[in-house]
């Protein structure tokens, strides 16, 4: 059995991130588990017409890696799948993947400090597991009376199923989110006729977005000068944040998505439709100048309903409505909150991260957990931000190489339990004062208890400042024995 530093799960964003970072730290006996066959996780999967990033692409990159050759303000699909990809070959982190290895179950072995992982290929032990599979992993999808009898294609908006031609095509959409937002305009102009069955409506704020001319990717090759552009939109995403963070400026943030709608679609009726009744920031604000022009158009019905059933060929929806059509697609997000390890990893004791949440993920920091020794999350429980993922990232694994040294003398460390419990309540005694907390809309922010257990309540220089700090006092550490290997030593 192959005994490693580290195991990380996960080859894409924060498994490729994870990986550089331990390669820059010096480690080198650390394997990344990824049970696809290349690297790119949600990028790779993702590959619906229109499918792109929704914060500048400047933003959505690495520091260790900046990339003064994005081609638009707002990258697509292709462009960041190839950064991702060309990131892990120069940092040499591809020659740590094991493609094709899905992690069946991990559980911590206190008897000898080891995570015990059981793998489609064989078990391997680790010293520590980094969980790098990120929340956008696991469709959501709805279970519709009806839906499987449909003779027509039926596919999720991350499963795109490239082999179907919509053109001329009468086709449902279910769900009005960050995909859709993106895939209908792409798909409208093709098809016969587009039928968006919306449960809730989202706001849609414009999108600067712009092609970058050759001219300003050589400006931004100066290093200091895509540093300071970087240090704009981040400013700019944060300037966002507070807004939602504080009630007195909904006003404006109201009018701002009110006017997005209003210089695109005239007909008041359809305006009603798609203007939500709940504060901006309650759901995930999305970014598009073409989402409403494209539900203005004459081939697209938007029905303010969600779906009931599908009998034969005809989508009810709640109201009533029937629209028959000859394809769905279900662009209904992912299970957030379902982070796709809680079901996996297992304490001592062999309960799992989903059994001691109870349905409430909770993590000190959204990083580590209390019973789940040398366990780091990535882009855990309650970081949820306007800001880059990035961001979130980077800030996370900084903390995880503290972490990691401090196993140079010891066997374990784990968080306590009393300081996991009062980092949570601190951060829910925060959320009611912000939008992410209004009480008048469906939102993935809130788990199966009615706990909005995904989102930060304060700004991202306050996450990556408190995670830039690491305090062996937060941790119940267990010293090492005998002389650490020389594996750990690696870790500086």
């Amino acid at each position: 059995m192959t005994d490693y530093e580290v195991a990380v799960i996960g080859a894409g964003v924060s498994g490729i991130g994870a990986a550089a970072r331990l390669i820059q730290q010096g480690v080198r006996n650390f394997v990344v588990l990824e049970k696809g066959d290349a690297l790119g996780g949600t990028w790779r999967d993702n590959i619906y017409p229109g499918c792109g990033c929704d914060v500048p692409s400047r933003l959505y990159s690495y520091t260790f890696a900046p990339n003064p050759e994005w081609t638009r303000v707002f990258a697509k699909q292709a462009e960041i799948l190839d950064y991702l990809r060309d990131t892990a070959t120069r940092h040499g982190v591809t020659d740590h993947v094991r493609f094709g290895v899905e992690v069946l179950r991990a559980q911590w072995d206190p008897a000898t400090a080891r995570w015990r992982l059981s793998t489609s290929d064989g078990d391997v032990t680790a010293r520590a597991v980094i969980a790098a599979a990120g929340p956008w992993h696991t469709p959501n999808l709805p279970d519709i009376p009806g839906l499987a009898g449909f003779d027509g294609p039926v596919f999720h908006s991350s499963r795109w199923d490239h082999d179907v031609d919509l053109t001329g095509k009468r086709v449902a959409v279910v769900g009005s989110g960050a995909s859709a937002v993106q895939f209908v305009p792409a798909i409208a102009p093709a098809v016969r006729r587009l039928h968006l069955f919306q449960r809730t409506p989202q706001w849609v704020l414009p999108k600067p977005d712009h092609h970058v001319p050759q001219a300003e990717r050589r400006l931004l090759r100066w290093s200091r000068a895509l540093t300071s552009l970087r240090g704009l939109e981040y400013r700019s995403l944060e300037a966002l944040g507070y807004a939602f963070r504080r009630p007195r400026t909904q006003p404006l943030l109201r009018a701002i998505a009110t006017m997005n709608i209003r210089r695109a679609i005239r007909d008041p009726r359809l305006r009603r439709k798609v203007t939500p009744d709940y504060p901006v920031g309650c759901t995930r604000p999305l970014v598009s100048n073409d989402y409403y022009p494209a539900l203005a158009r004459p081939n697209v019905d938007v029905h303010a309903t969600g779906v009931t059933e599908v009998r034969g060929n005809t989508v009810i929806g709640d109201d009533g409505t029937a629209a028959e059509v000859d394809a769905i697609i279900l662009g209904t997000g992912f299970r957030i909150l379902d982070l796709p390890v809680a079901g996996r990893v297992f304490d001592a004791a062999g309960a799992s991260l989903a059994d001691h949440w109870q349905g409430s993920p909770q993590a000190y920091l959204g990083t580590t957990v209390a019973g789940f020794p040398n366990l780091f999350l990535v882009l855990g429980p309650s970081l949820g931000t306007i800001n880059s993922a990035f961001v979130v990232v980077e800030a996370q694994l900084a903390h995880i190489m503290r972490a990691l040294r401090l196993l140079r003398t010891a066997d374990s460390i784990e968080v306590r339990q009393d300081v996991q419990d009062a980092f949570n309540a601190r951060v829910q005694a925060a959320l009611p004062s912000t939008a992410y907390h209004a009480g008048n809309c469906r939102s993935y922010y809130i788990d199966a208890n009615g706990r909005n257990s995904f989102s930060w309540p304060w700004a991202t220089d306050r996450m990556v400042s408190q995670l830039s700090r690491f305090d062996p006092a937060d941790y119940r550490v267990v010293e090492s024995a005998v002389t650490c290997s020389s594996a750990a030593k690696e870790v500086r």
